[in-house]
């Protein structure tokens, strides 16, 4: 992909066609000149001396420099050639000044005589540019210079870019030097633009230069955001809607960096009353179908679980513009039936106060905190205000926001922040209501190695109660309490971690007293960050994990990222202790569609059996591993290698180990797009993995190695997608 940050910056097409400046108020009868675009290997006609400048126009950031951001094209200027210790000029050719101005872009040392750009008529240097960096840190980002070259115009000039430096900031980035008559004010000033319908759109990259955008109205930033912007259609992966519902009518200013950056905002904003989603939304060849992913952009944490009005209310860390992380907002998607997903739109949008991170949400049913009424009562999201990625940075803290139409639109909190800052990083509130103290309970994830415990009687004001000592401990903490072996009059507490390690134990409110010792939940690669669901009707205790991964599973797709299948769990009693057990939701079993069952079938070694079931499957096996040393199930070329003996099941590089011996070995498995979850022994073990599977693999082939096996039964069924309907 040519990496830019002009973009195309409409110049070419000026210098051709003979069109004024995109944005000039006046028409400007003569074309710019592009005096150098630096879009080749060498310099030449250029003459370069010394090392600094290296071989060549650079292609973009050289070994061991900071990420170089903000030039035009694929190359530039770069003397950080073997780094800040080279030195070096480089010289143009000569040539006329045609133009009022010469425009260029300029970044690194800011060195007046050290690391500078100059402009020489009759041998002297009349003008000179230096980057903005003379002390550690800083930026390697171009920005615009301008010179005014009224009273030289006709003479011959020549341009000399020089790098005499050898200590820190000692080199200088230049790119695309320009002639024009375009005043400095057109070039620097803000992109403006009316609004004239809801929605303004932009197109998005799956990779390339981000461009930092700020929209200011009055003063007031009414959005931010990082974005990929896409140079042409070929590129685009999807449309990112920015909604300014109330401000039709009104200008807007754009505060842009890189600069460089706001002509390709300006030719690609588009304005629309209705978001522009991708076509074959929901059937691309890399979609789960039926796991929750949303319609465009990155996902991970789910976040605000809670049951309301018929409502399961499925929350999510959400980038509205890219495909990597970033931008976090509160995504929103509903489900009447923890299967099919109807997505809302994002419901928290960051702020002054910074981004919006992982949390939870309640519904206020006796209206503690007089935000509802008795028969309209708040549902009140918990969130981690991510001061960092402000655009005026600030410490993280814990706000709240409120909606009284059943999460269809919200209101931050006039007394944000609920919980101020305690320590660097402190976020992912989990907010519930303890009945036996009448109280809300926060758990909170402060520093490593350990939870903070908080109470409310009012959802606004919380005090500290105890820290939890729990190793291995990291972000996205969970209370919550379990019936033992289904008995409600015997409960057991547990907390847990983003990994999905837990403890089991007590909490009377105030303190939690573990009784295990830290337990896994997961033996998979792509489980992370679950929580459970707030208010179930029928009590049940449901879960929800991102299946986070490397995104390769989902190649030029709109979307990154998926939700596990939402899960129940159970607490029960095993020869080793309390454990916990999840287990696909009963009503998956809704998209069960035409079914295969075999009973007792002889696995011999090197008679494999083999049967061809579909695309999406949900198998449930049983084998009584006999004399086998292994028995391999391959599920759409997807093998599971059981190792009876030394009680191991293996899968794409991860194992589930110290398997108790059983005569019959079970599990279920099931099968999407773009992901493989297995449950073993009635879900004591769960493995969870994101895959593309072949389209064109749809059998399953079972096969005993070492000594021979028994398939006791297996029972197939094709399930349907969660989008057809």
């Amino acid at each position: 992909m040519r990496r830019i940050a002009v973009g195309l910056f409409l110049v070419a097409l000026i210098a051709l066609a003979g069109f004024p400046w995109a944005g000039a108020e006046d028409a400007v009868v003569r074309p710019d000149i592009v005096l150098d675009d630096f879009e080749r290997e060498t310099y030449a006609p250029w003459i370069a001396e010394g090392e600094a400048f290296g071989p060549g126009p650079a292609a973009g950031t050289l070994p061991r420099q900071m990420e170089v951001t903000g030039y035009h094209g694929q190359r530039l200027v770069n003397s950080y050639y073997n780094g800040d210790g080279t030195v070096g000029t480089l010289t143009s050719p000569p040539f006329t000044l045609q133009r009022h101005y010469l425009a260029f872009l300029i970044g690194g040392g800011g060195y007046h005589d050290e690391t500078y750009m100059e402009l020489v008529v009759d041998g002297q240097s009349v003008r000179r540019a230096v980057g903005p960096n003379t002390a550690p840190g800083g930026s390697e980002e171009l920005d615009w210079a301008v010179w005014d070259v009224r009273e030289l115009e006709g003479k011959t000039a020549v341009i000399r870019i020089v790098d005499r430096r050898t200590g820190g900031w000692g080199h200088i980035n230049v790119d695309y030097i320009v002639q024009t008559d375009r005043p400095p004010e057109q070039l620097l000033q803000p992109l403006e633009t009316r609004v004239t319908q809801r929605y303004f759109l932009l197109p998005v990259a799956g990779n390339g230069p981000r461009t930092h955008c700020r929209i200011i109205h009055k003063d007031n930033v009414v959005r931010y955001f990082d974005i990929q912007i896409a140079e042409d259609d070929s590129q685009i992966r999807f449309w990112a809607s920015i909604d300014l519902q109330g401000l039709e009518g009104e200008i807007v200013s754009w505060f842009i960096r890189p600069r460089a950056a706001r002509d390709l905002v300006a030719k690609c904003l588009v304005q629309s009353n209705a978001p522009r989603w991708p076509p074959n939304l929901y059937h691309e060849a890399f979609r789960p179908q039926f796991h929750f992913s949303p319609r465009v952009g990155w996902t991970n944490d789910p976040n605000g679980l809670v049951y309301y009005d018929g409502e399961y209310h499925l929350f999510f860390q959400h980038n509205p513009f890219g495909i990597p992380w970033g931008n976090m907002t509160w995504g929103h998607a509903v489900s009447r039936d923890l299967v099919h997903w109807e997505e809302l739109g994002d419901a928290i949008l960051p702020d002054e106060r910074g981004t919006i991170y992982s949390g939870s949400a309640v519904v206020d049913i006796n209206n503690t905190s007089g935000l509802g009424k008795k028969e309209n009562p708040a549902m009140c999201a918990f969130y981690t205000a991510a001061g960092q990625h402000s655009y005026q940075p600030c410490p993280f803290t814990q706000c709240m926001a409120y909606s009284l139409d059943r999460g269809r639109t919200w209101t931050k909190f006039s007394g944000n922040p609920v919980v101020n800052f305690i320590a660097d990083g402190n976020r992912d509130p989990k907010v519930f209501w303890h009945k036996e103290t009448q109280r809300w309970i926060m758990v909170l994830y402060v520093r490593r190695d350990a939870f903070s415990i908080f109470s409310s009687p009012n959802l606004k004001e919380w005090r500290f109660e105890t820290e939890v000592p729990f190793p291995t401990a990291h972000e996205c903490p969970e209370l919550f309490e379990l019936p033992v072996n289904g008995n409600p009059q015997d409960t057991r507490w547990v907390l847990w971690s983003a990994s999905g390690n837990h403890m089991i134990g007590r909490f009377d409110g105030h303190t939690f007293k573990p009784e295990s010792e830290v337990l896994r939940s997961e033996w998979g690669k792509n489980c992370y960050a679950g929580q459970t669901w707030n208010e179930v009707p029928d009590g049940r205790r449901l879960f929800i994990g991102w299946m986070n991964s490397d995104g390769s599973a989902y190649p030029g797709m709109p979307f990154n990222q998926q939700m596990t299948i939402p899960r129940e769990f159970t607490l029960r009693t095993t020869e080793q202790g309390l454990r916990l057990f999840a287990w696909p939701v009963k009503e998956l079993e809704r998209i069960r569609r035409e079914k295969v069952a075999v009973k007792e079938i002889r696995l011999v070694e090197g008679s494999p059996y083999e049967l061809t079931l579909g695309e999406l499957l949900d198998i449930q096996l049983a084998v009584k591993p006999a004399t086998a040393k292994v028995v391999t199930i391959n599920v759409r070329g997807i093998s599971l290698e059981y190792r009876p003996q030394d009680g191991v099941l293996a899968c794409l590089g991860a194992q589930a180990g110290d398997l108790p011996k059983t005569d019959v070995f079970d599990l279920r498995m099931l099968v999407d797009r773009t992901s493989l979850e297995v449950f073993v022994l009635g879900g004591r073990y769960v493995m969870s993995f994101c895959w593309p599977f072949d389209a064109a693999n749809r059998t399953v082939r079972l096969e005993a190695h070492g000594g021979n096996a028994e398939v006791v039964s297996l029972e197939g069924y094709r399930l349907a997608s969660i989008w057809e309907e």
